[in-house]
């Protein structure tokens, strides 16, 4: 017999391991999680005195009980068809061009402005998030329109993918977030409260990547030279042509904080109007139905097989006890709630350098949120710390996975200069996480307005 707080430790460290040797998140949380509950449960009932073959045989049916339970209560959680629907609303966004408007509206505008272009990237990532929410497929979608028009004018390297692997973690933090819905399903908050909150500090963060930008090229002017100046009506026709993409995010986000639709209901009505959009383009043919069909179901059975994944590995982590004692453990510390914020954030972006965001998220929460409870933090605030430290993880070497998304769509840009180009952007992250501790309204203010 061992103690709960160790089993705790060497479950996590098992987790690492499996990890580290590129095993599936989701896969190593059920199989850690299914294991450690036998352990855990033989463990228990052993100390009250239970003969050491009852106690396994009590420890392995309870182990199949919480599988079997945890599998069916998160596969049929009406809340989360909103990840189908998102998903399916932003493959089809991709495939009906509408992330190439979108761009050429941003560069319409900004595009004669030196680092422009850069800068019509980033908007343009934040508008196709907005979309897709999935900062993968901003990274992407973006990128292969974005890159050779910077390259085409002479944009210095560092830069140019910089600006693509930044602008793509914005699909992390503006809904619909894949991340949030997870976070929110995992502790038991409002899904669309939890949308609105990441509205406001979507924005500012967007500015602020701009921002860095306008640095860059103030100091280095070379790096982003200005483009063509586009007449009036090129940019009003610009605007024309995004339109019905800018009318899609407004009716979906709009009509959550109005409470007009449910967050469910608002996945469905984004998804048709897109299909909508798409259809009365004539960019739908059967094959690319069935592309878009086959990602979307591919995304999400991905996405739930985390959530199950993590449904059975957290019931184990508190029978170990092992958050229970953090939570002691951190509160007892002469540092206040501020120091022991930043130490968790620092732990994030440590533990950012070798984690894919997904299953950083997954494998913390059950650590981290009873201190956060314990402390008496607004969970929805907090989610949005997170997530931005999970953002700026996308793009911290050396595993930054947005990194090597660039890297696969410019193929002759050195990664050095890649991480060379990102720093600027991973320390706006860390500016915004600064707004957010001062002024917490920032991420609060939308959900307590929030009607539905």
């Amino acid at each position: 017999m061992m103690s709960m707080t160790l089993l705790g430790l060497l479950g996590l460290l098992t987790l690492f391991i499996l990890l580290a040797l590129r095993m599936p998140v989701a896969l190593s949380m059920l199989g850690v999680g299914f294991v450690g509950t036998i352990i855990a449960n033989a463990n228990k009932f052993m100390t009250v005195g239970m003969a050491s073959d009852q106690a396994w045989a009590r420890g392995w049916k309870i182990a199949y009980s919480n599988l079997a339970g945890e599998t069916f209560e998160a596969s049929s959680n009406f809340n989360l068809l909103v990840i189908p629907m998102f998903v399916l609303m932003g493959n089809l966004a991709g495939v009906s061009g509408m992330s190439n408007d979108l761009f050429t509206a941003a560069y319409r505008w900004m595009g004669h402005l030196r680092g422009g272009l850069a800068s019509a990237t980033i908007a343009a990532c934040a508008g196709f998030a907005a979309l897709s929410g999935s900062s993968l497929a901003s990274a992407v979608t973006m990128g292969r329109v974005a890159l050779p028009e910077m390259k085409r004018y002479n944009y210095a390297d560092s830069l140019s993918t910089g600006s693509v692997a930044a602008g793509g973690t914005l699909g992390f933090l503006i809904p619909p977030s894949a991340g949030m819905i997870i976070y929110a399903v995992l502790t038991e908050q409002s899904i669309g409260r939890l949308f609105m909150a990441g509205v406001i500090p979507g924005i500012i963060l967007t500015f602020l990547f701009i921002g860095a930008i306008y640095l860059v090229v103030t100091r280095t002017p070379e790096a982003g030279p200005p483009g063509d100046r586009s007449s009036f009506a090129e940019r009003m026709a610009s605007l024309a042509r995004a339109a019905p993409i800018v009318g899609v995010v407004l009716v979906t986000i709009g009509g959550m904080y109005t409470g007009f639709f449910t967050p469910v209901e608002a996945s469905a009505v984004g998804a048709f109007l897109t299909f909508l959009v798409a259809a009365w383009r004539r960019s739908l043919s059967l094959q690319t139905m069935g592309t878009v069909i086959l990602q979307t179901m591919n995304a999400t059975a991905t996405v739930f097989l985390i959530i199950i994944g993590a449904f059975v590995f957290i019931p184990f982590m508190s029978l170990t006890e092992l958050p229970a004692n953090m939570v002691t453990l951190l509160t007892s510390l002469p540092i206040g709630d501020t120091g022991i914020l930043l130490i968790i954030i620092a732990a994030y972006m440590f533990l950012g350098m070798f984690l894919e965001s997904m299953a950083m998220l997954v494998l913390t929460i059950p650590v981290v949120i009873p201190i956060a409870m314990g402390l008496n933090w607004d969970l929805i605030w907090f989610g949005i710390i997170v997530v931005i430290v999970l953002e700026m993880g996308m793009i911290s070497p050396p595993v930054g996975i947005n990194v090597f998304i660039v890297k696969s769509i410019a193929p002759d840009v050195p990664m050095s200069q890649i991480f060379r180009g990102i720093w600027p952007f991973w320390f706006a992250m860390a500016a915004m996480i600064g707004l957010l501790i001062l002024f917490p309204q920032l991420a609060l203010y939308l959900p307590q307005t929030f009607v539905g």
